[in-house]
């Protein structure tokens, strides 16, 4: 039994009390917010208005290790296809019940090194090919703020900066960029010290609602920080409905993994991503190929 098999038994298990009934929340029917009162619909006000549009250039992704090389593309884009579905679905209420603020997704780590920004923008990419989707992108891994530099958005006001500043509006903030329902948030200027309080301040919970709420057909996507390595991702699980851990197939020693899962404990929607994988596998959780230093055979997919 593989590391991820093990931490998803260890995490079915812990959801189910002695007598078999949950014993932690469960996901619940909820409509998404309304946009808050007086504001603007997306074609009245919006990033493109405000913060210069971004190229997403291929091959600068692609040497920075967040796109695979391009005769893998069509191969990853099936698998994400599979990968994103499950996500989706709750978040926009397509065929389920939506869950509360599921149209918020955070992907997250217990390491560095696993494959998590990789995951946040190629997943990004996945749902912004969907039709009835807008999708922003956040980099909210502001110790380490990878998708800002390699877009070249490092020195850029953003997320940081909006919340520090209560008056600024966050939208005027937001980059459109090439693919036009995929937008990109810098993680913005601030100290570590100062970053992590902002993050696990009330002004993120608002500031999360008021990016979902903007735009009721918006998935908002953040890459955040490792859960082990920094507090500040524990402070954004607590702020969005649905959580992303990226597992890195024969790295990841299953303490460390059992360990980023109990920070997540007690959290309606926690699902894995198999990075990297060389064998198929089956599960009630998903698995996806990424690509990484190695070439591997893509995982079977399946939806959570």
């Amino acid at each position: 039994m593989s590391v991820v098999e093990k931490a998803i038994r260890k995490l079915q298990e812990s959801k189910q009390s002695p007598g078999g009934t949950p014993a932690g929340p469960e996901p619940t029917a909820g409509a998404m917010p309304a946009a808050h009162p007086g504001a603007e619909p997306p074609s009245a006000r919006g990033p493109a208005d405000h913060a210069p549009a971004i190229s997403l250039d291929r091959g600068t992704l692609r040497s920075a290790g967040l796109l695979p090389p391009e005769e893998d593309m069509n191969q990853l884009a099936r698998q994400y296809r599979e990968i994103k579905h499950p996500l989706v679905a709750p978040a926009i209420g397509r065929g389920v019940p939506r869950t509360p603020k599921g149209y918020l997704i955070m992907i997250a780590s217990a390491m560095t090194g696993e494959g998590k920004s990789f995951t946040a923008i190629n997943l990004a990419l996945s749902l912004a090919r969907d039709k009835d989707i807008r999708v922003l992108l956040v980099d909210a891994d502001v110790a380490k703020p990878q998708l800002s530099h390699v877009l070249g958005l490092g020195d850029a006001p953003g997320l940081l900066d909006a919340l520090r500043e209560v008056e600024r509006d966050v939208e005027t903030l937001i980059h459109p960029t090439d693919v036009p329902t995929l937008s990109f948030l810098p993680a913005g200027r601030g100290s570590p010290e100062e970053a992590t309080e902002l993050l696990a301040s009330g002004r993120m919970e608002r500031l999360a609602a008021v990016l979902g709420e903007h735009d009721r057909a918006r998935i908002v996507v953040f890459d955040s920080p490792p859960l082990l390595q920094t507090t500040e991702s524990a402070a954004l699980a607590r702020v969005v409905g649905q959580v992303v851990v990226v597992v890195r197939a024969q790295s990841t020693p299953q303490p460390v993994l059992l360990d980023a899962l109990k920070i997540l404990e007690g959290h309606p929607s926690v699902s894995l991503v198999l990075n990297q994988s060389v064998h198929t596998v089956a599960s009630s959780y998903y698995y996806y190929y990424g690509y990484g230093n190695e070439r591997s055979e893509p995982s079977k997919a399946g939806g959570a």
